[in-house]
């Protein structure tokens, strides 16, 4: 019989509130449920299912990347005789039959007098090419599993895109069968800090930040910073030092995901050189790739898995949507880590003058993960709003071209014009920057001609020092720390 895990036994999930009142809705459900869990590699998955459900899952297995049907097939069979060591089983020779002996086992054991868990990990990794996997899987739900009120099937996947194509948007046998599905997300600002300091690490902000830009708010890369390190030595002990044991990730992280991922490299590496973000036609063009379906399905996977992000551009066509490389890691590889040497010191490169052109960028790819908090600053949480870029490039000489790359248009009739700058201390407006704010927010008005009225908004890493032109233009100003609330 199966207990439940105790709230002192669950202490060690940092976060995820929303993701974990879904598994335990699932399990006080009356109804069999088959949750989609997804997100990208490393960003703790696993970790949240094991910790959350503790003994009460009943069987679980962890597909075997790359492997053969026949592997998988050996795999399942030792995970049912470590499951349930009391039952007889044979070696299955398919997949109806390895689901044939599960389902045998469920019937012939004791009802739970709680729902029990069988936890399917990497589920892509298990459906080999003609193996038939899923249509068996199809039937265990269909035939059997979905008629076990006492039963919660968890199918947790890396590959983000196949999860949703294959699973819950599937059309076959496992159309709308998905009870309950959760994205699992990356750490924004608050919840790394949370984290750290649930692992007795502490940072001030600005540290934070540095860490942030540069391996994200992905547990297992955060997991691998010691105590007592400054952002800069813990930068170096992951990238430069020693084992350096995120210098080779990437090399893993693309080719674990997706079948065709030299495509989806040479898209991350054109995003990578390109801090404002490309149209799709420019983004073609960078990555030397040809438009077609196959593109489509590249970007589209990388944008599902968290990689890449599709921002609209304002009053324009779909096709002018601007996408961006939103995984920090990946920006920091290619900026850093793939023209370097192993060996080379990190101390040296943070103090230099390329760095802080690089810090300001990376905190523009920030703020746009965290717009929701910026809504929050500016008091309009509850507001419906429409996040854009805007830009226009002039076609004659005697035209002003602009970029504003974060707009934040209102229900209310009002426009937060955002312009994000990072410095370590006090941002200063001068009279130069300020003409060029007037400047864009003229071109801005002129070309949309928006009626709404116009805020000037500026985040900063540092706050912003007052003086006249501050006074002037400036109408809400936000910091980092309220990225971090």
């Amino acid at each position: 019989m199966l207990r439940s895990q105790s709230q002192s036994e669950k202490t060690r999930i940092v976060g995820r509130i929303e993701e974990r009142r879904s598994l335990d809705d699932a399990m006080e459900s009356p109804d069999a449920e088959l949750l989609a869990i997804y997100g990208r590699r490393r960003v703790g998955k696993t970790f949240l299912v094991r910790e959350h459900f503790g003994d009460r899952i009943a069987f679980e297995i962890a597909g075997l990347h790359g492997e053969s049907t026949v592997r998988q097939l050996t795999h399942f069979f030792t995970a049912l005789r470590n499951a349930f060591p009391k039952a007889i089983v044979t070696p299955p020779s398919s997949w109806l039959e390895a689901f044939g002996m599960l389902e045998t086992i469920i019937e012939r054991g004791p009802r739970a007098s709680e729902k029990q868990v069988l936890f399917f990990d990497e589920f892509p990794w298990l459906a080999t090419r003609k193996s038939g996997f899923l249509s068996a899987f199809e039937s265990f739900w269909n035939g059997f599993a979905s008629r076990r009120r006492d039963l919660v099937v968890v199918l947790c996947g890396s590959a983000a895109a196949w999860m949703i194509r294959k699973i819950i948007q599937a059309r076959g046998g496992l159309h709308n069968r998905v009870t309950r599905r959760i994205r699992l997300l990356p750490f924004d600002l608050s919840e790394t800090r949370a984290y750290l300091e649930h692992r007795q690490i502490r940072f001030e902000d600005m540290q934070l930040s540095k860490i942030y830009m540069s391996v994200g708010g992905i547990p297992h890369y955060l997991n691998l910073i010691k105590r007592g390190k400054s952002a800069a030595q813990s930068i170096d002990q992951l990238f430069f030092r020693g084992e350096a044991m995120l210098r080779d990730e990437y090399g893993q992280l693309y080719a674990a995901l997706f079948e065709e991922y030299a495509t989806h490299e040479s898209i991350v590496k054109a995003l990578a050189a390109s801090w404002q973000g490309l149209a799709r036609d420019e983004l073609l063009a960078k990555a030397k790739l040809k438009s077609g379906g196959g593109i489509t399905k590249a970007i589209e996977e990388l944008s599902q898995s968290g990689f890449i992000t599709a921002t609209a551009s304002r009053g324009r066509v779909a096709k002018d949507t601007i996408y961006r490389l939103s995984d920090e890691y990946s920006l920091f590889y290619w900026h850093w880590i793939a023209r370097s040497a192993k060996g080379e010191s990190w101390q040296s490169k943070a103090t230099s003058s390329r760095y802080k052109t690089w810090c300001g960028y990376a905190f523009e790819s920030l703020c746009f993960k965290h717009v929701q908090a910026i809504k929050r600053s500016l008091e309009i949480g509850a507001v419906e709003t429409t996040v854009s870029s805007w830009r226009f490039v002039p076609s004659k000489k005697d035209e002003e071209g602009a970029q504003i790359d974060l707009l934040i248009d209102r229900a209310d009739r009002c426009t937060n014009l955002c312009e994000i700058k990072f410095s370590e201390e006090p941002f200063v407006i001068t009279k130069a920057y300020a003409a060029e704010l007037e400047r864009k927010v003229r071109v801005f008005c002129q070309r949309t001609k928006t009626r709404n009225t116009i805020f000037l908004t500026i985040i900063t890493a540092s706050g912003l020092k007052p003086n006249q032109y501050s006074n002037q233009l400036i109408s809400s100003s936000i910091t980092l720390r309220d990225l971090i609330r």
